[in-house]
């Protein structure tokens, strides 16, 4: 017998001696998987607000407030705040619904679909946190400096002013540090959100093969 037949013996031995699982069984241990990321997911929302309320009480102090006053945002920005946790609600509500779901989910095509709803609700929760900070951003910078033109035009005018190159390249290194800030932000929540994305993406291809 040679070296080539010896091993394909063993190996034909390994697999008789290897638990066989039925499709059920593999459905299960993948709706396990699954149910147990998306409710990870949930938490990680409710910690992240829960951090992110923590850190707007500490910074918004008597100063932040009397800044807010001075450049007339104080009422817009009470106004984004409610706005701002009434949606981060919203999404934490469907990440709880998304996490129902797939825990009373009895059949793989609509696990499938649960699944690929999750992918979408994360997905859109963290383009709307990208893109919400980048207005508000926008929006506090430009009120900022045109606040800023206007003291100026009070003051005296032989103290030193800020001429058309020096916006230019404020301007621009605003929208630097700003495009940084976001990236920072995206990647953050590529890290702690990506994981369990991409191991969700990993059961659904493992259900759609089970399905073929």
């Amino acid at each position: 017998m040679d070296e080539l037949e010896f091993l394909k013996q063993n190996w034909k031995k390994q697999e008789e001696n290897l638990p066989s699982l039925s499709y059920d069984e593999i459905y299960k241990m993948i709706w396990k998987k699954s149910s147990s990321i998306v409710k990870w997911i949930f938490v990680i929302s409710i910690i992240e607000l829960l951090l992110s309320t923590l850190l707007t009480v500490f910074m918004a102090d008597a100063n932040y407030w009397d800044q807010m006053e001075e450049i007339h945002l104080k009422q817009a920005t009470i106004f984004v705040y409610i706005i701002s946790y009434l949606i981060t609600f919203y999404f934490i509500y469907c990440f709880y619904r998304n996490y129902r779901r797939i825990s009373s989910t009895d059949d793989a095509a609509t696990l499938m679909h649960n699944i690929l709803k999750t992918r979408r609700t994360v997905r859109t929760y963290i383009a709307y946190v990208l893109i919400s900070t980048g207005i508000y951003s926008v929006v506090v910078a430009y009120f900022t400096i045109q606040n800023h033109q206007l003291v100026q035009q009070v003051e005296d005018t032989s103290k030193y002013t800020f001429d058309a190159m020096d916006w230019i390249k404020f301007t621009v290194a605003g929208c630097i540090i700003l495009a940084i800030f976001l990236l920072a932000l995206w990647m953050f929540y590529r890290l702690i959100y990506g994981i369990f994305l991409r191991r969700l993406k990993r059961n659904y291809r493992e259900l759609k093969k089970l399905e073929m």
